[in-house]
């Protein structure tokens, strides 16, 4: 049976409505509330060991960052990262709802449909570009084990081969099963998977460092120097935060879970900067140790798994970087489509249902075809990806700066006019007035060409700029309610 999480049910005057509660959105109980420290470490310990963060650090070594500016860029991006997930963090904690329903907090109970609809696309096609990244993988290494299966990985079908649309399917199949016993399974394997993926690639690290006789290059043929490098450090740390942006925004679908205030930090900490550490070193010795050994500098930690001798390890570092890639969908691209579909069909689809359409979508679109067209990741996903910076000031800004952290919960599931979150027919205008003009500006500095000095940086000035525009336009009177629905407090005009 699939494990059951405790929900509160919300007690109104003004009854909850049907289009906005079910027992998926709805608050976590206390019972419900079984994410330690040790969870929160494995969300990090799994996401930032991911293939697609291998392959973007690996390539600060290839664009000229020695060891030390890679290790200064993690540094600053892992403070960074640490302070925002916090922040969003606690938000979950305290309210215990998912991001579609805290959403409505500062976009109203309509409005919130645009930050969970951005976000659950984005999510989607990354959900199936990851599986097929994994899928590559198992392919390779079915294909090393029996030589045999090489010609059912020659011809094409949709832009797949024989092979390809098999491992997919597999990888495909696996995740949704995983997903239909709900998010207590999802912990027990980012449990199962966090250890998996640390020894992996410690052991890979350790190999890579003796293969080159105990020392690595330091840096590639021609360093970068001076303000050269130290611009390349802020920017690979501002793009390291970038990646992250989907979970900063997010992030309280799990902390709703979070024992409490104390287990998120203590997660944060061990999960983000000491793991962050960890992962630069690893980082480093892989490309330093390759460019030492040939001259070259890898592009992702598969290269190097493909080169194993043995072929046992071989079998077990491919099935490690499978684990690890799951794990990584699962929380980064999974869970928040799921809600987001569950809130746009909430008559329809449960947790359960709404895994299952998320993951036809990610088959549907043909992952494979959009991973290898510069065009769809660059402009399409780049373009809303950059939506996310503005959507973070908005919420953050709403909730820490106007509010201070106090919601009136129960409102938050009533389309009544009168309750708190209506604001004008379920949209709040002074959170759409921040969000368009701050998103038009960050996606112009992603993707015009003419700001690609300063596009790395564009999710920062997004989110200083929603923030800000919104700061100055909101101000409004705001009856506030704790999490069990108990008027504290009342702030006015």
């Amino acid at each position: 049976m699939p494990a059951v999480e405790e929900r509160s049910s919300v007690e109104t005057s003004s009854a909850a409505s049907a289009g906005l509660y079910t027992y998926d959105l709805a608050p976590t109980k206390k019972e419900g509330r079984r994410w330690g420290a040790y969870n929160v470490f494995t969300l990090w310990a799994n996401d930032v060991h991911s293939l697609g963060n291998y392959a973007f650090a690996i390539g600060l070594f290839a664009l000229g960052l020695n060891v030390w500016g890679i290790l200064a860029a993690f540094v600053l991006a892992s403070v960074l990262l640490f302070l925002l997930l916090n922040l969003s963090g606690f938000m979950g904690h305290k309210t215990g709802v998912p991001f579609p329903v805290m959403s409505r907090i500062a976009f109203g109970i309509k409005g919130a449909k645009i930050p969970a609809g951005v976000r659950g696309a984005v999510a989607i096609a990354w959900f199936g570009i990851q599986t097929y990244l994994a899928s590559s993988v198992l392919s390779a290494l079915l294909v090393a084990m029996f030589p045999g299966l090489r010609r059912m990985d020659a011809n094409s079908l949709l832009g797949q081969s024989t092979l390809g649309w098999l491992t997919f399917l597999v990888l495909w199949a696996l995740q949704i099963l995983i997903v239909s016993y709900g998010m207590q399974m999802i912990r027990r394997y980012m449990a199962f998977a966090a250890p998996t993926t640390l020894l992996t690639m410690c052991a890979l690290a350790v190999w890579m460092f003796l293969r080159a006789d105990g020392s690595i290059s330091l840096s590639v043929d021609q360093p970068l120097a001076g303000g050269a490098m130290w611009l390349q450090i802020l920017q690979g740390a501002a793009l390291w935060v970038v990646i992250y942006g989907t979970f900063v925004l997010n992030f309280c679908d799990f902390t709703r879970s979070a024992r409490s205030r104390s287990s998120i930090v203590r997660g944060n900490v061990i999960g983000i900067p000491v793991n962050m550490l960890f992962f630069a070193v690893i980082v480093v010795v892989l490309s330093g140790a390759q460019f030492k050994l040939d001259g070259h500098v890898i592009t992702s930690p598969t290269d190097i798994v493909r080169t194993i001798p043995n072929m046992f390890l071989l079998a077990m570092a491919s099935l490690a970087l499978i684990v690890l890639t799951v794990a990584v969908n699962l929380l980064a691209n999974f869970v928040a489509p799921i809600y987001a579909l569950v809130d746009l069909f909430p008559q329809r689809l449960n947790f359960r249902r709404a895994g299952v359409v998320t993951g036809i979508l990610g088959l549907v679109i043909t992952p494979w075809n959009l991973y290898n067209s510069p065009v769809v990741v660059n402009y399409f996903l780049g373009g809303l990806g950059a939506l996310l910076g503005p959507l973070f000031g908005v919420i953050m800004a709403d909730y820490w700066l106007l509010r201070r952290s106090r919601v009136n919960v129960p409102d938050l599931y009533t389309d009544d006019t009168q309750g708190e979150y209506h604001y004008r027919r379920g949209y709040n205008p002074r959170a759409v007035a921040a969000f368009v003009p701050s998103a038009a500006v960050a996606v112009a500095l992603a993707l015009v060409p003419f700001f690609h000095s300063v596009a790395g940086f564009s999710w920062f000035i997004g989110a200083a700029l929603a923030a800000a525009l919104y700061a100055l336009i909101a101000n409004r009177a705001v009856s506030i309610r704790d999490v069990d629905g108990e008027a504290i407090a009342v702030a006015a005009e």
